[in-house]
């Protein structure tokens, strides 16, 4: 009896150290006259050795600064499996370095990002193949203010059925919360017809007049942001 109680108490510690929130992010840049060859490789590199919690779901960047770049997310895993992931071996190193890394410019970044249960209105795992990304950068000291934006923003989302994922990135540069759109239904869903204006909705869930503290607190909290287009590329993620 004493160890069913001992278990039952300490079962949600454990599924809670389980939680596969943390993802990866690296992206990448080709060379403009190679890239039919890098993505042939790329797509073979995916398929073969990202599986499981090491998966890669790859996406082009559409739009803004990073226009032309490739959007590659491993994951979600846990700390613990970033951890006992290591490289995954001198034959997955000597893949990359020999068929893809020759294809690259110099530019690049990586990151780490956390996904919030709490402001997201979509599960991590429920993608979509159109995305939108809004990076928002807090001004020193107004991170909490900025999760409270976010909550507020979660319950006009979910009013409206709007899928959004967020991540909280990692000892990745600059303190960012990165609130991902995901269009369920494809880019329809930005014809401004399609849903209320943002402005009555957030209203509606939180309030009237909330709208106008909304727009005084991001005055007053966001640094400054920026936003993107992505679309998912199948044939160049991992199979499953």
């Amino acid at each position: 009896m004493r160890k069913l109680l001992y278990l039952l108490i300490a079962m949600p510690l454990f599924v809670l150290s389980q939680n596969k929130t943390l993802v990866t992010v690296d992206r990448i840049f080709p060379k403009v006259d190679k890239i039919q060859a890098f993505e042939k490789a790329l797509a073979a590199h995916a398929q073969k050795f990202h599986k499981g919690d090491n998966k890669w779901r790859v996406y082009t960047i559409q739009t803004g600064p990073d226009a032309g770049g490739y959007h590659i997310v491993e994951g979600p895993m846990t700390w613990d499996g970033l951890d006992k992931r290591g490289d995954l071996g001198p034959a997955h190193l000597a893949d990359y370095n020999t068929n893809i890394a020759p294809l690259l410019t110099e530019k690049s970044s990586s990151i780490y990002a956390l996904y919030r249960e709490d402001l997201s209105s979509v599960q991590v795992s429920d993608y979509s193949d159109k995305i939108a990304i809004t990076h928002i950068f807090s001004k020193p000291g107004y991170s909490e203010e900025i999760e409270d934006l976010i909550k507020k923003l979660k319950k006009t989302w979910q009013a409206s059925n709007q899928s959004v994922a967020v991540y909280e990135l990692s000892s990745s540069g600059a303190p960012e919360m990165s609130i991902v759109t995901r269009y369920k239904d494809g880019l329809k869903e930005r014809e401004p017809g399609f849903r209320t204006p943002l402005k009555e909705r957030f209203n509606a869930a939180n309030g009237d007049g909330s709208w106008s503290g909304y727009q005084t607190s991001i005055k007053n909290a966001v640094d400054h942001s920026w936003s993107e287009m992505l679309f998912y590329e199948k044939k160049l993620s991992s199979t499953n």
